[in-house]
Protein backbone atom coordinates (compact mmCIF):
# COMPACT_ATOMS: atom_id res chain seq x y z
CA UNK A 1 0.00 0.00 0.00
CA UNK A 2 3.07 2.32 0.46
CA UNK A 3 4.71 2.07 -2.23
CA UNK A 4 1.60 2.29 -4.31
CA UNK A 5 0.97 5.41 -2.47
CA UNK A 6 4.47 6.51 -3.24
CA UNK A 7 4.09 5.68 -6.73
CA UNK A 8 0.60 8.04 -6.74
CA UNK A 9 2.08 10.42 -5.33
CA UNK A 10 5.53 10.54 -8.00
CA UNK A 11 3.12 10.52 -10.56
CA UNK A 12 1.24 13.98 -9.18
CA UNK A 13 4.81 15.54 -8.97
CA UNK A 14 5.56 14.51 -12.62
CA UNK A 15 2.26 15.51 -13.99
CA UNK A 16 2.51 19.02 -11.96
CA UNK A 17 6.00 19.52 -13.33
CA UNK A 18 4.46 18.79 -17.06
CA UNK A 19 1.70 21.39 -16.91
CA UNK A 20 3.25 24.01 -14.89
CA UNK A 21 6.58 23.74 -16.96
CA UNK A 22 8.71 23.33 -14.19
CA UNK A 23 11.45 21.32 -16.12
CA UNK A 24 15.69 20.57 -15.47
CA UNK A 25 17.73 23.32 -15.96
CA UNK A 26 20.69 21.89 -18.11
CA UNK A 27 23.84 22.14 -15.72
CA UNK A 28 25.51 23.41 -19.04
CA UNK A 29 24.69 25.79 -22.09
CA UNK A 30 26.19 26.39 -25.28
CA UNK A 31 26.02 29.69 -26.88
CA UNK A 32 26.64 29.69 -30.14
CA UNK A 33 28.00 32.63 -32.10
CA UNK A 34 28.14 32.69 -36.26
CA UNK A 35 30.82 34.29 -35.99
CA UNK A 36 34.55 34.72 -35.12
CA UNK A 37 36.39 35.46 -31.85
CA UNK A 38 37.21 39.12 -31.47
CA UNK A 39 34.34 40.61 -33.36
CA UNK A 40 31.31 42.47 -32.19
CA UNK A 41 28.94 39.23 -31.82
CA UNK A 42 31.32 37.49 -29.97
CA UNK A 43 32.22 40.63 -27.57
CA UNK A 44 28.52 40.35 -26.98
CA UNK A 45 28.03 36.91 -26.49
CA UNK A 46 31.07 36.68 -24.14
CA UNK A 47 29.98 40.02 -22.07
CA UNK A 48 26.18 38.53 -21.87
CA UNK A 49 27.74 34.75 -20.81
CA UNK A 50 29.62 35.56 -18.26
CA UNK A 51 26.21 37.50 -16.73
CA UNK A 52 23.99 34.33 -17.02
CA UNK A 53 26.34 32.24 -15.41
CA UNK A 54 26.34 34.35 -12.48
CA UNK A 55 22.77 35.00 -12.48
CA UNK A 56 21.27 31.58 -13.23
CA UNK A 57 23.86 29.37 -11.73
CA UNK A 58 25.24 27.31 -14.71
CA UNK A 59 27.60 28.10 -16.92
CA UNK A 60 27.34 29.55 -20.54
CA UNK A 61 29.93 28.38 -22.81
CA UNK A 62 30.43 30.51 -25.76
CA UNK A 63 31.26 28.59 -28.77
CA UNK A 64 32.28 30.11 -32.26
CA UNK A 65 30.81 28.65 -34.98
CA UNK A 66 31.50 31.37 -38.15
CA UNK A 67 30.56 30.80 -42.13
CA UNK A 68 27.97 31.31 -44.17
CA UNK A 69 26.94 35.20 -42.70
CA UNK A 70 25.85 33.21 -39.38
CA UNK A 71 23.80 30.40 -40.95
CA UNK A 72 26.30 27.51 -39.84
CA UNK A 73 25.38 28.03 -35.93
CA UNK A 74 21.54 28.92 -36.60
CA UNK A 75 21.35 25.60 -37.86
CA UNK A 76 22.94 23.77 -35.70
CA UNK A 77 20.34 25.71 -32.95
CA UNK A 78 17.33 25.13 -35.17
CA UNK A 79 18.29 21.44 -34.96
CA UNK A 80 19.31 21.49 -31.36
CA UNK A 81 17.13 19.76 -28.52
CA UNK A 82 14.61 22.22 -27.26
CA UNK A 83 15.81 22.13 -23.30
CA UNK A 84 18.34 25.15 -22.93
CA UNK A 85 21.55 23.70 -23.56
CA UNK A 86 22.08 25.17 -26.69
CA UNK A 87 20.97 29.03 -27.70
CA UNK A 88 22.09 31.15 -30.30
CA UNK A 89 23.41 35.12 -29.96
CA UNK A 90 23.27 35.89 -33.50
CA UNK A 91 23.05 39.22 -35.27
CA UNK A 92 21.57 41.33 -37.68
CA UNK A 93 22.44 38.70 -40.34
CA UNK A 94 19.41 36.36 -38.99
CA UNK A 95 16.69 38.38 -40.73
CA UNK A 96 18.92 39.47 -43.87
CA UNK A 97 19.31 36.32 -45.00
CA UNK A 98 16.19 34.66 -45.60
CA UNK A 99 16.17 37.44 -48.79
CA UNK A 100 19.96 37.03 -49.58
CA UNK A 101 19.87 33.43 -49.69
CA UNK A 102 17.56 31.27 -52.54
CA UNK A 103 17.18 28.58 -49.78
CA UNK A 104 17.47 28.34 -46.40
CA UNK A 105 18.12 24.97 -44.32
CA UNK A 106 16.08 26.15 -41.76
CA UNK A 107 12.71 28.95 -41.26
CA UNK A 108 13.87 32.09 -40.05
CA UNK A 109 10.89 32.33 -37.76
CA UNK A 110 9.38 29.22 -37.25
CA UNK A 111 12.24 27.20 -36.17
CA UNK A 112 13.77 29.60 -33.32
CA UNK A 113 12.43 30.81 -29.92
CA UNK A 114 13.08 34.62 -29.69
CA UNK A 115 14.37 35.06 -26.26
CA UNK A 116 15.45 38.70 -26.05
CA UNK A 117 16.90 41.82 -27.39
CA UNK A 118 20.68 42.21 -26.11
CA UNK A 119 22.35 45.10 -28.02
CA UNK A 120 22.61 47.23 -31.15
CA UNK A 121 25.74 48.79 -32.80
CA UNK A 122 25.96 51.69 -35.16
CA UNK A 123 28.33 51.41 -38.04
CA UNK A 124 31.20 53.87 -38.58
CA UNK A 125 32.38 55.19 -41.98
CA UNK A 126 35.98 55.90 -42.22
CA UNK A 127 38.90 56.44 -44.44
CA UNK A 128 41.99 56.35 -44.93
CA UNK A 129 43.83 59.43 -43.57
CA UNK A 130 44.96 60.20 -47.02
CA UNK A 131 41.58 60.82 -48.62
CA UNK A 132 40.97 64.06 -49.37
CA UNK A 133 37.94 64.55 -47.51
CA UNK A 134 37.01 64.75 -44.07
CA UNK A 135 33.44 65.21 -44.06
CA UNK A 136 30.68 63.30 -46.12
CA UNK A 137 29.87 66.20 -48.14
CA UNK A 138 33.14 66.18 -49.19
CA UNK A 139 33.27 62.71 -49.81
CA UNK A 140 29.88 62.94 -52.17
CA UNK A 141 31.79 65.42 -53.65
CA UNK A 142 34.78 63.82 -54.51
CA UNK A 143 33.35 60.95 -55.44
CA UNK A 144 31.21 62.25 -57.84
CA UNK A 145 33.72 64.33 -59.58
CA UNK A 146 36.35 60.93 -59.69
CA UNK A 147 33.18 58.32 -60.47
CA UNK A 148 34.02 54.74 -60.36
CA UNK A 149 37.21 55.96 -58.94
CA UNK A 150 37.08 55.11 -55.25
CA UNK A 151 36.81 52.16 -53.61
CA UNK A 152 34.67 51.01 -50.26
CA UNK A 153 35.32 48.14 -48.43
CA UNK A 154 32.50 45.00 -47.46
CA UNK A 155 32.75 42.85 -44.61
CA UNK A 156 31.26 40.35 -44.78
CA UNK A 157 28.71 40.30 -47.84
CA UNK A 158 24.92 41.17 -46.89
CA UNK A 159 25.71 41.86 -43.74
CA UNK A 160 23.88 45.03 -42.58
CA UNK A 161 27.34 47.69 -42.77
CA UNK A 162 27.51 46.21 -46.51
CA UNK A 163 23.81 46.92 -46.91
CA UNK A 164 24.08 50.13 -45.62
CA UNK A 165 27.22 51.30 -47.89
CA UNK A 166 25.28 50.42 -50.82
CA UNK A 167 21.84 52.50 -49.59
CA UNK A 168 24.50 55.26 -49.43
CA UNK A 169 25.99 54.81 -52.55
CA UNK A 170 22.12 55.13 -54.07
CA UNK A 171 20.90 57.84 -51.84
CA UNK A 172 23.55 60.07 -52.56
CA UNK A 173 24.24 58.94 -56.26
CA UNK A 174 27.94 57.37 -56.08
CA UNK A 175 29.91 55.45 -58.14
CA UNK A 176 31.84 53.87 -55.74
CA UNK A 177 33.49 50.13 -56.78
CA UNK A 178 32.25 47.70 -53.70
CA UNK A 179 35.38 45.19 -52.88
CA UNK A 180 34.06 42.29 -50.59
CA UNK A 181 36.62 40.46 -48.15
CA UNK A 182 36.03 37.56 -45.84
CA UNK A 183 35.48 39.53 -42.35
CA UNK A 184 35.99 42.86 -40.81
CA UNK A 185 39.73 42.29 -39.53
CA UNK A 186 41.18 41.85 -43.47
CA UNK A 187 38.69 44.56 -44.62
CA UNK A 188 40.51 46.93 -41.82
CA UNK A 189 43.64 46.04 -42.90
CA UNK A 190 43.10 47.29 -46.51
CA UNK A 191 42.22 50.21 -45.21
CA UNK A 192 44.73 51.11 -42.97
CA UNK A 193 47.47 49.95 -45.30
CA UNK A 194 45.82 52.63 -48.02
CA UNK A 195 44.63 49.43 -50.34
CA UNK A 196 41.33 50.51 -49.74
CA UNK A 197 39.79 53.97 -49.35
CA UNK A 198 36.79 53.64 -47.71
CA UNK A 199 34.55 50.91 -44.81
CA UNK A 200 32.04 50.50 -42.97
CA UNK A 201 32.52 48.95 -39.57
CA UNK A 202 30.91 48.12 -36.67
CA UNK A 203 32.58 51.02 -33.75
CA UNK A 204 33.79 48.90 -31.73
CA UNK A 205 35.94 47.22 -34.37
CA UNK A 206 37.61 50.39 -35.07
CA UNK A 207 37.49 52.60 -32.28
CA UNK A 208 41.64 51.82 -31.29
CA UNK A 209 42.17 52.64 -35.14
CA UNK A 210 40.53 55.99 -34.46
CA UNK A 211 42.21 56.66 -31.38
CA UNK A 212 45.66 55.58 -33.20
CA UNK A 213 45.43 58.23 -36.18
CA UNK A 214 45.10 54.89 -38.57
CA UNK A 215 42.10 56.14 -40.08
CA UNK A 216 39.18 59.02 -39.66
CA UNK A 217 35.81 58.70 -39.56
CA UNK A 218 33.33 60.58 -41.59
CA UNK A 219 29.53 59.85 -40.57
CA UNK A 220 28.06 57.29 -38.33
CA UNK A 221 25.19 54.90 -39.71
CA UNK A 222 22.74 55.79 -36.93
CA UNK A 223 19.89 58.06 -36.42
CA UNK A 224 21.52 59.60 -33.44
CA UNK A 225 25.21 60.65 -32.66
CA UNK A 226 27.41 57.76 -30.93
CA UNK A 227 28.38 58.64 -27.00
CA UNK A 228 31.95 58.07 -27.83
CA UNK A 229 32.63 59.72 -30.77
CA UNK A 230 30.05 63.18 -30.83
CA UNK A 231 31.81 64.85 -32.97
CA UNK A 232 31.06 62.61 -35.53
CA UNK A 233 28.35 63.61 -37.74
CA UNK A 234 25.48 61.25 -38.88
CA UNK A 235 24.91 59.81 -42.11
CA UNK A 236 21.28 61.33 -41.61
CA UNK A 237 22.34 64.42 -41.09
CA UNK A 238 23.51 64.81 -44.83
CA UNK A 239 20.99 61.59 -46.12
CA UNK A 240 17.94 62.80 -44.18
CA UNK A 241 16.07 59.69 -42.72
CA UNK A 242 19.25 56.99 -43.23
CA UNK A 243 19.81 54.57 -40.39
CA UNK A 244 21.18 51.54 -40.20
CA UNK A 245 22.72 49.83 -37.07
CA UNK A 246 23.90 46.00 -36.20
CA UNK A 247 21.72 44.59 -33.50
CA UNK A 248 22.40 41.16 -30.95
CA UNK A 249 20.07 38.88 -29.94
CA UNK A 250 19.30 35.75 -27.80
CA UNK A 251 17.18 32.88 -29.69
CA UNK A 252 16.44 28.87 -28.85
CA UNK A 253 15.59 25.82 -30.45
CA UNK A 254 11.74 25.65 -31.60
CA UNK A 255 9.51 24.23 -28.88
CA UNK A 256 11.18 25.38 -25.83
CA UNK A 257 10.05 24.97 -22.47
CA UNK A 258 7.68 28.42 -21.43
CA UNK A 259 9.23 28.53 -18.02
CA UNK A 260 12.96 28.36 -19.02
CA UNK A 261 12.21 30.84 -21.65
CA UNK A 262 10.85 33.05 -19.21
CA UNK A 263 13.68 32.65 -16.82
CA UNK A 264 16.42 33.03 -19.57
CA UNK A 265 14.43 36.42 -20.87
CA UNK A 266 13.92 38.00 -17.23
CA UNK A 267 17.98 36.86 -16.58
CA UNK A 268 18.64 39.02 -19.89
CA UNK A 269 16.98 41.71 -18.74
CA UNK A 270 18.60 41.89 -15.40
CA UNK A 271 22.02 41.32 -16.80
CA UNK A 272 21.37 44.43 -19.23
CA UNK A 273 20.97 46.97 -15.75
CA UNK A 274 24.59 45.53 -14.35
CA UNK A 275 26.43 48.79 -14.23
CA UNK A 276 29.64 46.83 -15.35
CA UNK A 277 27.66 45.04 -18.65
CA UNK A 278 26.81 48.94 -19.44
CA UNK A 279 29.93 50.18 -19.17
CA UNK A 280 31.31 47.32 -21.28
CA UNK A 281 28.88 48.03 -23.75
CA UNK A 282 29.49 51.82 -23.62
CA UNK A 283 33.25 51.18 -23.92
CA UNK A 284 32.85 49.01 -27.35
CA UNK A 285 29.99 51.59 -28.82
CA UNK A 286 26.86 49.07 -28.09
CA UNK A 287 23.95 50.31 -26.84
CA UNK A 288 21.52 48.47 -24.71
CA UNK A 289 18.53 46.79 -26.33
CA UNK A 290 16.30 45.68 -23.40
CA UNK A 291 13.64 43.94 -25.62
CA UNK A 292 11.66 41.18 -23.76
CA UNK A 293 10.94 38.10 -25.39
CA UNK A 294 6.87 39.62 -27.07
CA UNK A 295 8.64 42.46 -28.38
CA UNK A 296 11.84 40.95 -29.39
CA UNK A 297 9.80 38.03 -31.67
CA UNK A 298 8.07 40.84 -33.10
CA UNK A 299 11.02 43.09 -33.76
CA UNK A 300 12.38 39.92 -35.57
CA UNK A 301 9.11 39.63 -37.87
CA UNK A 302 9.00 42.84 -38.56
CA UNK A 303 13.20 43.39 -39.66
CA UNK A 304 12.55 40.32 -42.34
CA UNK A 305 10.93 42.74 -44.72
CA UNK A 306 12.21 45.69 -44.31
CA UNK A 307 15.82 43.90 -45.20
CA UNK A 308 14.31 42.11 -47.45
CA UNK A 309 13.37 45.67 -49.69
CA UNK A 310 17.17 46.78 -49.36
CA UNK A 311 18.51 43.31 -50.60
CA UNK A 312 16.26 44.13 -53.58
CA UNK A 313 16.71 47.89 -54.01
CA UNK A 314 20.82 46.66 -54.03
CA UNK A 315 20.79 43.73 -55.47
CA UNK A 316 23.18 41.89 -53.12
CA UNK A 317 23.45 38.18 -53.34
CA UNK A 318 25.38 35.86 -50.91
CA UNK A 319 28.50 34.60 -52.12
Amino acid sequence: MQRRELLGALGGVLALSTTTGLQAQPAVTRLLVGATPGGGTDIVARALAQELSTRMGRQFIVDNGPGAAGNIAAQAVAKAQPDGATLLLSYTSHVINPSLYDKLPFDTVRDFTPIAGVASLPGILVAHPSLPANTLPELVALAKAKPGKLNIAIAGLGSSNHLAGEVLKLDAGLQITSVPYKGTGPALQEVVAGQIELVISGVASVQQLLKAGKVKALAVTSLQRVAEFPQVPTIAETLPGFDFSSWYGLFGPAGMDAAETQRLAQAVQAALQSPALRERFRHEGLIAMARGQAEFGAFVQSEIPRWAKIVNATGAKAE
